[in-house]
């Protein structure tokens, strides 16, 4: 293809381009106006961007613009002789001087680069698919997040003004009166800590932070079945750890209160199948979608969540076992790397979004075990890209782990029984981190043979 004819195929406009760049120099206060819809690399022409970096560095630098210091800077630069730029720039001038509507042209300008940055992402997708590398579903996904990039860049760069801001307030506190629940986030279910949290806000990150075996995926399935049922939304659920069939048995034994050592073995009476029966057509109403692929990367979670046209909640179980975009030796590096991309997908697709996370060791060798914001394993940008930290902890996971079970008992308040019993365990849910509001520690009943947490009376519990 000669470059005559690419560049009668690509989409660009050289009147409304010489149109922008000649308004600008006759009159640099436009360039405020058209900084706000277009970019340096929006011009399709070389020449043309030359002259527009030329126009915005001299603006920033608070010099004088004109035909002889722009022609001055650009011959500084080296992309044209003296000459050559007196004759071009004075013809910028000449057509822009009919020209009477700036930020329409460069709005047409805006308009044929997204229309190249699409071929040239079509391209680039046709050029992958017929490489035949990897797998077609990662081809589908480097597709969709080069055309959901382009989406991306049709921005608002406009100021909101405080006025409009505080009528949207006004109008925002109205509702409430009206109608308290009408604006609050998605509940958890767990009355105590939706108190605190106010339910889950659209766009945040919550990490539920928790040492092995202490019962974060549970609390967090507890949580999709609560949400799924009271909103109907979908809830997905990235489970990069267990099957989708053992997070389902999980959930099952929950929903059905039956011991999960029953469910494994089979040996359920006639009333356990009962209940079994009515959790499971409970279940099959909700919309929870699982997907168990090891080693998901951020990138192929959204494009799956992307198809979900009513997303209420996500949740990625667990943070340690993902893998970053682009792959790096240092390993808290990539850590980073992917919280910040969750914590972007959530705002981008409008919904909360629970991750669960692994805590450092480091609580074990204090003589207070309760985890902290510092245990958090890996990286500090964690707690950095978090809206809210939850920890779960238990007294009586310590207290088995070193045989002493009575201790355990005893430290738990005393009226923490063997899950056997059929009685519940007390746990904590520590608010550490609310970007949004106060801290505090939410009592809760475990149900370890159950794979339940449960709400109880806060003066039933001592701190």
């Amino acid at each position: 293809m000669s470059d005559i004819d690419s560049l009668k195929k690509m989409p660009f406009s050289i009147e409304a381009e010489q149109a922008v760049l000649g308004s600008v120099i006759i009159d640099s206060e436009k360039l405020n106006d058209v900084m706000m819809v277009i970019k340096t690399e929006d011009f399709y022409l070389e020449q043309h961007q030359a002259i527009f970096s030329a126009l915005t560095e001299m603006f920033i630098s608070n010099k004088s613009i004109d035909v002889v210091t722009l022609i001055t800077k650009l011959t500084q630069m080296g992309n044209y002789t003296e000459g050559d730029a007196a004759k071009y720039i004075k013809l910028l001038v000449d057509i822009a001087s009919a020209a009477t509507n700036v930020t329409e042209h460069a709005g047409i300008i805006k308009d044929k680069s997204l229309l190249r940055m699409i071929i040239n992402a079509s391209r680039d997708i046709s050029d992958t698919a017929f490489s035949e590398l990897g797998e077609a579903g990662d081809a589908l996904d480097y597709a969709e997040q080069r055309i959901y990039e382009i989406a991306e860049d049709r921005y608002n760069v406009n100021f909101d003004h405080i006025k409009d801001i505080i009528l949207q307030n006004y109008a925002t506190l109205n509702a409430l009166k009206n109608d308290p629940k009408s604006l609050s986030g998605t509940q958890t279910g767990f009355g105590g800590l939706d108190n605190i949290l106010v339910g889950m806000g659209a766009g945040d990150l919550i990490v539920v932070g928790a040492r092995p075996g202490m019962g974060k995926t549970t609390f967090c399935m507890n949580i999709a079945t609560n949400v799924a049922k009271r909103t109907k939304k979908d809830v997905a659920i990235f489970s990069l750890e267990m099957t989708s069939e053992q997070l389902v048995s999980r959930m099952l034994c929950s929903e059905a209160m039956i011991d999960s050592y029953t469910m494994r073995t089979g040996r359920l009476n006639a009333d356990e199948w009962k209940r079994l029966a009515e959790a499971a057509s409970a279940l099959s109403e909700t919309n929870i979608l699982i997907d168990d692929t090891s080693g998901i990367s951020t990138t192929a979670m959204k494009a799956k969540c992307r198809r979900l046209k009513n997303l209420g909640l996500i949740i990625v179980d667990y943070l340690q076992l993902m893998q970053s975009d682009k792959h790096s030796e240092n390993r808290v590096l990539e850590i980073g790397q992917i919280t910040r991309a969750l914590k972007l997908m959530a705002k981008d697709l409008g919904v909360p979004l629970i991750l669960c996370s692994q805590l450092a060791r480091s609580t074990e060798q204090r003589q207070d075990k309760m985890p902290a914001l510092s245990d958090l394993r890996d990286s500090g940008t964690i707690e950095q890209d978090a809206d809210i930290v939850l920890f779960l902890y238990r007294d009586d996971y310590y207290g088995k782990k070193s045989g002493a079970e009575e201790e355990g008992k005893r430290q738990s308040g005393g009226f923490g029984k063997s899950p056997d019993t059929g009685e519940h365990l007390f746990a904590k849910c520590s608010v550490a981190k609310n970007r949004h509001g106060s801290t505090n520690v939410i009592p809760l009943g475990w149900y370890g043979h159950y794979f339940r947490f449960t709400e109880i009376e806060e003066n039933h519990y001592e701190y």
